[in-house]
This record gives C-alpha cells, structure tokens and sequence, in this order.
C-alpha cells in the first residue's frame, strides 16, 4: 500500500471524529459529556478485544494502561471540562498545538528533528483553526485554558510513544486499539460516576448516536488511527487531526445551515492547505525545488 493511500485510510479517524459535534447536539443528553467518553470508549474496546481474541502479555499490560489514559481516558476528560468551560472555538483552536506538541515528542523520545516545512505549517494550521471557529467576545478561563492545552499535550505524548513502542508480534491494530479504549474507558467510569452520578434513561437517538460514535467514531477510527501511526511519519499523522474541525465547520454549514465569514472561508483553506502539505515528503519537496542537473555530452569518439 503506497504513502498516499496510508495517510487517506488514516485520515478516516480525524473525519469521523469531525461529526462529533453534530452527534453530541443533536442526538445525545444533555451535560453527559463523561458518560458520553464512557459510552464511546469502554464498549468499542471490548468488542475489539473480543474480535481480536488478544489479550496484553507481560509488559504490555501496563504499557496498554498508560497508553489508554494518555490518548483516551486523560484526553477525553480535559476534552470535556475544556469544552465546558470555554467556547467551543477557544477549545478547538487549543486543540490545534497538537502537531506542535507532537513534534517535540518526536524529538526527545524518537530521536526526529522537525523540520521548518512541518513547523511553520503547524503555526499555519493553528492560524486557520482560529480563523475558523474564534468568535468576538470569547471569555476566557483560566482552568479551561490549562485543560484545553494539557490534553493535546498528553494525546501528543501518547501518539510518541505509540510509536517508541510500535506492536507487538502477531497483534493487529483492531485488538491493539481495544486495549487502549478499554483502558481508556476503565480510567474514565469512576469519574463519571463520582462528577455525573447514575446514566439516565436513554432515548433512541441517544442509542444512535452513542453507536456511531461508538462503531465508527472509535472502533474503526481508533484501529486506523493506531495503524497509521505505526506506518507513516508521527508529526505528519498528527497534522491530520487537523480534519476534525475543518469537518465540524462543514457540518455545521451544510447540515445546520450555518453561515460562514469570509474569515472562517480563509481559515478553512488554510487548516486544509496545512494538513495536505504537511504530507509531503522531504525527498519530494528537493526534488521539487532543486532542478534536475543538464545532462553531460559527450563527444564520440571515431577509432581509425
């Protein structure tokens, strides 16, 4: 399978997880949103499991633990109380220092130097992110900004060290991805309890919703992001978070008739412009940039 055809499979993930915002509004409980990371985790990564028939072994236990918390559990819930203590585009463009966070990762656990081209592309990502869903007289606070800042930071560390520690033999990436979300989901039940107390009675929308973001925006997500993660450039991959808020935006406006600014236009085409050239691979950009040389003449010769 060619680099291209990796990063579109991989980039399934991001997308799916752009409808969220759309699900969570139009279809699950109101002020749910722990239940909702329980929901969404905890069931997507038995069924995993189960599909998988793999178990961790060894040290994979609490590495499967660790990973679990830093890209689901821990994530979800600075997701959550960042969402709720912020507008939704303070949060998002938070959010967007994901590439910035990863590429230091890279660089004290991997042993890889970011590149200009990368870094100065995740700055443009950052700029369209907020162009897109910023708004005047946005309030700002201070355990919100920490939350919001603090979870890309932790996802970023565990993308890393998803691939310091790669997989192990013989286990794909659907039961790799079922640990995780089972950690996850484990690390996120108590605290639902504890914050939001018992579930309420679940209508059929809720159901709905809560199996799509479930079997799509987790189960198969998930399996291909932690697949994509292992194949292809981890500063690159992390650029394509970047969707997630270029597909709410277009939700929101051809689904919801929500109108957008000529500065959310511009933000969108730049977000987008970031994650496609972040995809380039430096071997190309040389030869893009650098002609290729005259070809030498050389004069024949004629034997007597």
């Amino acid at each position: 399978m060619s680099i291209a055809s990796r990063t579109a499979f991989t980039a399934i993930a991001p997308i799916s997880w752009g409808t969220t915002y759309l699900v969570t509004s139009e279809w699950l409980p109101p002020d749910r949103p722990l239940l909702s990371g329980v929901l969404r985790a905890l069931p997507a990564g038995l069924v995993a499991i189960a599909i998988g028939r793999r178990l961790p072994r060894g040290s994979w236990w609490w590495r499967a633990a660790v990973l679990g918390t830093l890209n689901i559990g821990a994530f979800f819930a600075l997701l959550f109380l960042a969402a709720y203590r912020l507008p939704g585009g303070v949060a998002a463009t938070l959010g967007a220092v994901g590439p910035l966070a990863t590429a230091g990762f890279a660089l004290a656990l991997l042993g890889e130097r970011p590149t200009r081209w990368r870094l100065g592309w995740a700055m443009v990502g950052i700029v369209g992110v907020a162009l897109m869903v910023l708004r005047p007289g946005a309030q700002f606070d201070a355990l919100g900004i920490a939350a919001g800042l603090i979870g890309p930071f932790l996802m970023s560390a565990g993308v890393v060290l998803t691939r310091r520690w790669g997989r192990p033999a013989g286990v794909g990436p659907v039961p790799f991805a079922g640990w995780q979300l089972t950690a996850g989901g484990l690390f996120l039940l108590p605290i639902a309890l504890i914050v939001e107390g018992a579930p309420p009675h679940l209508s059929m929308s809720a159901v709905g919703g809560y199996a799509w973001l479930g079997v799509v925006g987790t189960l198969l997500a998930y399996a291909l992001w932690f697949r994509g993660i292992g194949e292809l450039p981890v500063v690159a991959v992390s650029f394509l978070g970047l969707l997630s808020p270029v597909v709410a935006t277009g939700i929101g406006w051809i689904v919801l008739g929500q109108s957008l600014t000529g500065l959310q236009t511009v933000g969108f085409a730049l977000a987008l412009l970031a994650v496609l050239a972040a995809q380039i691979p430096r071997t190309h950009r040389a030869a893009v940039r650098t002609p290729a040389p005259p070809p030498v003449l050389v004069k024949e010769s004629s034997c007597a």
